[in-house]
Parts: C-alpha cells; sequence; structure tokens
C-alpha cells in the first residue's frame, strides 16, 4: 500500500473530505473545527461523523471542558477507518486530530491511523509515526 501524505496545514483539493478534530458538543468554534464550519459544510452540534465535506472524529469533551483520552479517540478513529473503507470511492483529507486543543503528541495519535486506507491523505509531519 502506498500511504498518501499532505503538507501538514495545507489545504484539501475539492474533492477531499475534511477530517478534523471535534468536541463532544459539535461546537465547532477554533482551528481545524473553525475552519471545517465556514469551509466544509461542518453542523453544528454534529461531534462525530459526516456532514457536508468534512468528518469529525472527536478528541475533547463536551464544552471543551479537557481531552478525551488516547482510547477513547482511538475508537473513534478506528469508526473512522471503517467508514473510509465502506466509502472508498471518497477522498479523505486529515488533519493533525487530537494534537491542538486537545494537547495529545503527534507519536500518540499517529500510529491510530497506520491501518487507514488508501484513500486517506495523512499529514506529512506523522509520516515518521506510521
Amino acid at each position: 500500500m502506498t500511504r498518501k501524505f499532505h503538507v501538514d496545514g495545507s489545504s484539501p483539493e475539492p474533492d477531499q473530505v475534511f477530517v478534523f478534530g471535534s468536541n463532544l458538543s459539535g461546537y465547532h468554534g477554533g482551528g481545524a473545527a473553525r475552519a471545517a464550519h465556514r469551509l466544509y459544510g461542518a453542523q453544528w452540534g454534529v461531534a462525530e461523523g459526516m456532514t457536508g465535506k468534512s468528518y469529525a472524529i472527536p478528541t475533547v469533551q463536551e464544552r471543551i471542558a479537557g481531552p478525551l483520552t488516547v482510547d477513547q479517540i482511538g475508537e473513534a478513529v478506528g469508526r473512522f477507518i471503517e467508514f473510509a473503507n465502506a466509502n472508498a470511492s471518497t477522498e479523505f483529507f486529515v488533519t493533525r486530530i487530537g494534537c491542538g486543543l486537545a494537547g495529545h503528541r503527534d507519536q500518540d495519535i499517529a500510529p491510530m491511523f497506520a491501518s487507514a486506507p488508501n484513500n486517506c491523505s495523512l499529514p506529512d509531519t506523522w509520516a515518521q509515526y506510521i
């Protein structure tokens, strides 16, 4: 399998779905979540899954009360990978979920995407951990 990477901080191609870290309230107020809402159709109140041209993976508790655990994020990443596999004709542009507001390290989050299918483009900063 040929792994796809994109430059961290770059924008997805028009045909790609923007994958971002969200909070359990589905309040997309800052960072990549804000971009997901403003530019890619992420809906308020949707904490996980696909809306518009975006896919939310929860990384922070409700009302941004603190980060979810690595295990909780890993479960949500697993659900995303299942979704990506089931939607093989859709291209996904994965941001550094869990590594901003949630405060986790790249080396803790990136390996969760080791089994991501070829239709997922990952941040180039994760290449060394996958």
